[in-house]
């Protein structure tokens, strides 16, 4: 019998905030985390935008744990601290043999490997940080969790770039639907806003152009001006826990996990495919066991590329039918940026969040609406006072892979 899956707490580090109350307060007010890029490389770049967090490492950790660990690792611990003490599941030794950890990324250390490249190329050193390649793995911040906490259940890193996250915690999910583990701590981390990673995405073309008034105002998801996405960068973890165990102890439980689909376009590495983005929506709401009108909000990907908004548009058109044009849909990407492998887990919870508060967040600076993206867009001011029992949460990469999320209020 498939078991049920509850959420029992939530960390963030995001440019929208550092708690997770500050980034509910932010994204309802339609307040924006994207500004000029502080770094002294940003004369240097084309384009001199993004949505970096404030993060001051030695808040968190000493003076030799942060010199162990890459910007990326740093952040996910913190997140991770967050939801661990939100939750607090109190697992004695043998529960901890049933607990893990599910980490999405889609860089990994990009700092330490920048680093690295400048001391060796710029520099010309002889010898490089003997830890070098313990920060540079992908599967560093995993394993920090799972260390820190005692996790010795399953410990994996998935890398599917912008659906990293989201895949972590639906494979997390499974693995406690299906009996494997009784608890996980699952999301993503992403740290790439580098000299070399933006000059990567520049050569790309689909970042945004800058707003000549105000930076924030430059990420337009589905906005017939769009330009492009706008970098960012964070953590997102969420404790999942087997349903009667949180309910037995009394833990908090924001929601149930209930559908997700997982599918590839098999097509174009860079291009997306309306039918991929479809088939992923339509995998989570059967798995759900839902019709298209039982979901009251959708967090889009939208991150205000021309193909990927027009797109998302036509595939949610044609899962949800006639109810496409009533559902609410935001895209907080306007707000926090496309944090890639950490934005499905920034998005899930923030689409918990809606159905804690009762209350859905804008898209923002969707001042001229796309006609061809002409759904419920939310445009610049979020809803209060609305009715949200279940949510749908949609990831969509690079490489063709897609992640659809679900989740429902707990019944009283």
């Amino acid at each position: 019998m498939k078991r049920r899956v509850a959420v029992t707490g939530l960390g963030i580090i995001s440019p929208c905030g550092d708690n997770i109350h500050d980034l509910s307060v932010n994204l309802m007010a339609g307040k924006s985390g994207v500004r000029r890029i502080s770094s002294s490389y940003a004369s240097l770049l084309s384009v001199k935008i993004a949505a970096e967090v404030d993060f001051n490492p030695f808040n968190y950790f000493t003076k030799r744990q942060v010199s162990t660990m890459d910007r990326v690792n740093q952040f996910a611990l913190a997140a991770a601290a967050q939801a661990w003490k939100d939750s607090e599941p109190s697992l004695d030794a043998k529960e901890k043999e049933r607990a893990g950890v599910y980490i999405g990324s889609g860089m990994g250390g990009g700092n330490t490997i920048e680093n690295l490249y400048d001391q060796l190329f710029k520099h010309n050193a002889d010898r490089v940080k003997p830890l070098t390649v313990l920060m540079v793995m992908n599967n560093a911040t995993a394993s920090h969790i799972s260390i820190e906490y005692g996790l010795s259940g399953p410990c994996l890193t998935l890398s599917t770039a912008c659906a990293s996250s989201a895949n972590a915690i639906g494979e997390a999910f499974r693995q406690i639907r299906d009996g494997y583990v009784d608890v996980m701590l699952a999301g993503g981390a992403e740290a790439f806003l580098t000299y070399g990673g933006f000059r990567s995405w520049e050569s790309l073309r689909v970042l945004a152009v800058e707003d000549p008034e105000d930076p924030s105002k430059s990420c337009k998801p589905f906005s017939k001006n769009r330009t492009g996405l706008v970098l960012g960068e964070g953590a997102a973890m969420v404790v999942l826990e087997e349903m009667e165990r949180a309910v037995r102890r009394g833990a908090p439980i924001y929601a149930e996990v209930i559908g997700y689909g997982s599918t590839s376009d098999a097509g174009h590495i860079a291009k997306p495919s309306l039918e991929g983005q479809a088939r992923a929506m339509a995998e989570a709401l059967k798995e759900a066991g839902l019709l298209p009108e039982d979901v009251d909000y959708i967090n889009a990907h939208g991150t205000a590329t021309r193909w990927n908004d027009l797109l998302e548009t036509q595939a949610i058109k044609k899962v949800f039918n006639d109810y496409a044009c009533k559902v609410p849909i935001s895209s907080t990407k306007s707000m926090h940026g496309h944090t890639m492998g950490a934005s499905g887990a920034i998005e899930f919870i923030v689409s918990l969040l809606a159905i804690k508060n009762q209350a859905v967040p804008p898209t923002i600076n969707l001042d001229q609406p796309d006609p061809e993206c002409d759904l419920d867009y939310i445009p610049n001011i979020g809803r209060r006072g609305v009715k949200v029992n279940t949510v749908m949460s949609n990831s969509f990469a690079f490489g063709g892979t897609n992640a659809v999320l679900v989740a429902r209020k707990m019944e009283e």
